[in-house]
């Protein structure tokens, strides 16, 4: 069987060291001393000056939306994982959807200001398949009508735009770190921002407010992570180079095939250094897709539907206007196997078995 995902996992000595230390120090979670130099080499290996590893992405978007005071209208992308939506629910504001790029299957920054109203106090944005969105103009268009941004960077570790980590850019960035991440933390995540101030709010807020053992100073939630965790993270760090290489390996070995299949491959923003967190291809056609999505899985070869449905399908938003390319694109799009472990051979098999359901 050929998942569409497998977690990297490191040597297990490497891992069974930490825990060993974990066992005889029994400090287990709240702020030990593993997840203080999970901080601190994340922020050097990235290359930015604040963050704070979480527990989990979603809490890392509430964390977010709470911590700039959002209120009503949230813009954001109908392209995504579900929790960028309905973290914004959660919050208690409400998802304003507008189309995606039908090149880059991110937010379309061409039309955001038509769905810009009085009510409107933020941008949360995707940065799909770890590819980054056209920040400038988003930016630009956040400073006109005062806006706050926000991007889901929950595929992004180890992505560059213009030189800089994507996580430095917008009011806050926010990221996770899940088994199925290329970096992973078993379960985590992470807020991003350059604004001090911002960032000491954040950090009351993952520890229910706590400014002391009897004092608060914010209104707070449980988004602290555990020594076990973070220990996973540092060992995991280690390799991290070595899973970047290998999945830009892959990627290259299936892209010798799929140029042969009819369709695309999103296109990746101009100035960017991509980190290949996923495989995503567009077919020309639904059909198409769906044929091979199931003779692959007849195959036992699992792809995956990402994203399906559009995030305006669900039972509690409300789509304001057609999204024609987003539609679209969720019909025709399939994500392949890509993870440390696959093999230059698997990808050959997987590419073979398209190219003969595309010719039949």
């Amino acid at each position: 069987m050929i998942p569409v995902t497998k977690p990297f996992l490191p040597p297990v000595e490497e891992y069974q060291s930490y825990i060993k230390d974990i066992w005889e120090r029994q400090w287990l979670t709240n702020n030990g001393p593993i997840v203080n130099d999970l901080e601190l080499k994340l922020k050097q290996y990235l290359g930015v000056n604040h963050l704070l590893y979480l527990s989990n992405g979603t809490i890392a978007l509430q964390i977010a939306i709470k911590a700039l005071g959002l209120e009503g209208e949230i813009i954001t992308t109908p392209f995504s994982y579900v929790a960028t939506t309905s973290s914004i629910v959660w919050e208690g504001c409400m998802p304003v959807f507008v189309d995606i790029d039908p090149e880059t299957l991110n937010l379309d920054p061409t039309k955001i200001e038509a769905a810009i109203t009085e009510r409107t106090s933020a941008i949360l944005a995707t940065h799909v398949y770890g590819n980054p969105c056209d920040i400038d103009a988003i930016q630009a268009i956040a400073d006109k009508y005062g806006l706050k941004v926000i991007y889901d960077a929950a595929h992004c570790f180890g992505t560059k735009y213009k030189g800089r980590s994507i996580f430095d850019y917008g009011d806050i960035s926010t990221t996770s770190f899940h088994a199925t991440k290329l970096f992973h933390t078993i379960e985590g995540g992470a807020v991003f921002t350059n604004n001090p101030d911002l960032l000491k709010k954040m950090a009351y807020m993952r520890n229910f407010g706590h400014s002391g053992p009897e004092a608060f100073a914010e209104i707070g939630i449980n988004g602290k992570n555990s020594e076990f965790h973070a220990a996973m993270g540092l060992v995991n760090l280690n390799h991290i180079t070595a899973i970047l290489d290998r999945r830009k390996e892959l990627s290259a070995n299936y892209d010798q095939y799929m140029r042969h299949v009819n369709g695309f491959r999103p296109r990746i923003q101009e100035g960017t250094m991509y980190n290949f967190a996923y495989y995503p291809f567009v077919f020309e056609s639904a059909e198409l897709m769906q044929e091979c999505y199931k003779r692959l899985a007849a195959n036992n070869i699992f792809c995956r539907r990402y994203f399906y449905p559009s995030l305006a399908e669900l039972p509690y938003v409300t789509k304001t206007s057609p999204l024609p390319v987003c539609e679209d694109i969720v019909q025709r799009v399939l994500c392949f196997p890509l993870y440390h472990s696959l093999k230059p051979e698997d990808v050959h098999l997987i590419a073979r078995l398209v190219l003969r359901y595309q010719n039949y």
